[in-house]
């Protein structure tokens, strides 16, 4: 009994050791001066795009094999060249920008940003690098078409992207019908082609752009007085920096020496560069030929999130899952911890599992760096995150696992005198795996789909993917087609493995399980005794 007490003493301890050494063990952040780390969506022609070669002057993506270009690169470039410093390239959702500076990921945000009051609260702007006019992008063939001032948009069915001032302006037109806000201009414009809204709020750049790569789309420039009221600040694009960044002079400066000239150079550069959807190849072949990379290395990085985040994610579920079946010592030392565990994971199963995973990266990835100066690599950040938020999943399927199974081989395995952790090991462990199999194969799946909310990370995962070629080509519904097939290919397959492996655990039907054979092994010995 007394050595029962120490084993059990000694897990304890470990696995307190190691809970809070999950928790509070990741690297800090190092400052790197030599480098100018800018923040962008690369998915916003003319302003930026990506693209699959260093052509035209295109800066290589953090992280990845992809490029770079457009009128905020080359702003960029000028800024990194004046700064004396090497430009780095930081692609990452619209939602995730302001996350990335203000916890350090990136220095700048060179996005195409308006310096608006209530980005002000958080960060800082530099002076503008580009003004414009808004516009609204109609379909072509569409009853807005025609329309000459916002008067003719009555009844129309408008929106604008999420947490900008352009959803803000929508209102100036009467009896519009306003739809909700939208992530970014590849879901706009696959909502204005499959027409669910009517016009979305745009810049003229990308309203030109639009319409210049879609032959379906129309770009509605007001005259004076008969488009939107605005103020400079709402239609200027500025440089997005830190709150009390010494650097903001600097860059005005660099800014400043910068010809009205040169910056119109630019977007005509930019506007003459983007990609072209133009081809009278079937779209589709076309995508395929042309991204293949993308889409093969983003399904590579899905693949890997979700195996390995399910992989650890059991190892994690069935280890709490195992200590819970642990009784309560009796020693006040041992009881004390294991309450104390048993508190800490029932708050961690909680937490996981009643709040989003794209939440949860959020916090995890850029709240850390904020409020602790940890640092992660997207990449880990991503495993870290789809691993615990499975372990809490899976915590609850072992243990659904663990009461399946028959309370009569506990009490034979105890009657020929095994301890709790060899009856765990040798009967119950065996026969849970089986039964949660379909669980965790659900949850690889599950995995699969889920990691598309992992690009607020800058995990360049399938979904991001398939958004950055969308958003470069304009051809939505052939791109997500694409990838939705892919998708299917990804989950039938592991399903269609797992039922494999299944099959095989099953065995004959003449098969009966080791622990079963001991049971009626023991009860028969019992019998003749």
């Amino acid at each position: 009994m007394q050595t029962n007490n120490r084993s059990t003493s000694h897990i304890l301890i470990a696995l307190l050791f190691l809970f809070i050494s999950f928790i509070m063990l990741t690297p800090k952040v190092e400052a790197n001066d030599d480098k100018f780390v800018v923040g962008m969506e690369a998915g916003y022609p003319p302003f930026n795009w990506t693209q699959q070669n260093n052509a035209d002057g295109a800066v290589k993506i953090q992280g990845g094999s992809e490029y770079a270009n457009g009128y905020d690169v080359m702003i960029a470039k000028r800024v990194a060249e004046g700064l004396g410093k090497e430009l780095v390239i930081y692609k990452t959702s619209w939602d995730g920008l302001a996350p990335a500076l203000t916890s350090g990921k990136v220095d700048a945000i060179i996005a195409g940003m308006s310096p608006t009051e209530e980005r002000k609260k958080t960060i800082d702007f530099t002076n503008d690098y580009y003004h414009s006019n808004l516009v609204l992008v109609v379909a072509k063939d569409g009853k807005y078409a025609n329309a000459k001032s916002l008067k003719d948009f009555e009844g129309a069915k408008v929106t604008a992207q999420l947490n900008t001032f352009h959803y803000s302006v929508i209102d100036q037109i009467e009896g519009v019908s306003k739809r909700t806000a939208m992530d970014d201009f590849s879901a706009m414009r696959v909502a204005l082609q499959s027409g669910k809204i009517d016009a979305y709020v745009s810049e003229k750049p990308e309203g030109i752009t639009a319409q210049k790569v879609n032959p379906n789309f129309k770009m509605i420039d007001f005259e004076d007085g008969k488009g939107f009221n605005t103020n400079r600040d709402d239609t200027s694009v500025s440089i997005g920096v830190k709150k009390g960044s010494q650097d903001i002079t600097k860059i005005n400066d660099i800014l400043a020496g910068i010809t009205q000239t040169e910056r119109d150079n630019f977007m005509d550069i930019a506007i003459s560069e983007q990609p072209d959807s133009q081809s009278n190849e079937n779209w589709v072949v076309k995508i395929v030929k042309e991204n293949w990379q993308m889409f093969l290395k983003g399904a590579g990085v899905t693949l890997l999130i979700s195996l390995i985040g399910t992989i650890v994610g059991t190892f994690i579920g069935l280890g709490i899952g195992l200590f819970r079946t642990i009784p309560t010592p009796k020693n006040m030392v041992n009881k004390v911890l294991f309450k104390l565990l048993n508190t800490l994971f029932s708050i961690y199963i909680e937490i996981f599992r009643g709040t989003p995973m794209i939440v949860q990266a959020m916090v995890i990835y850029y709240g850390s760096s904020q409020a602790f100066g940890i640092d992660m690599n997207p990449l880990a950040a991503a495993l870290f995150i789809v691993s615990i938020n499975t372990g809490a999943y899976m915590t609850e399927i072992v243990r659904g696992g663990i009461f399946s199974v028959d309370k009569g081989q506990f009490e034979a395995a105890s009657a020929i005198g095994m301890t709790h952790g060899q009856t765990m090991v040798n009967v119950v462990i065996p026969q849970v795996f089986r039964n949660i199999l379909p669980a965790m194969g659900n949850e690889f799946v599950i995995n699969i789909k889920d990691t598309s909310v992992l690009n607020v990370i800058a995990v360049t995962e399938l979904f991001f993917q398939a958004k950055t070629v969308a958003g470069s080509n304009f051809r939505f519904f052939d791109t997500f087609f694409v990838v939705c097939v892919i998708y299917f290919v990804m989950t039938f397959t592991v399903t269609r493995i797992l039922r494999f492996v299944e099959r095989k655990m099953d065995g004959t039907g003449e098969y009966a399980p080791y622990a079963n054979q001991m049971q009626t092994a023991i009860l028969e010995r019992k019998d003749d005794k």
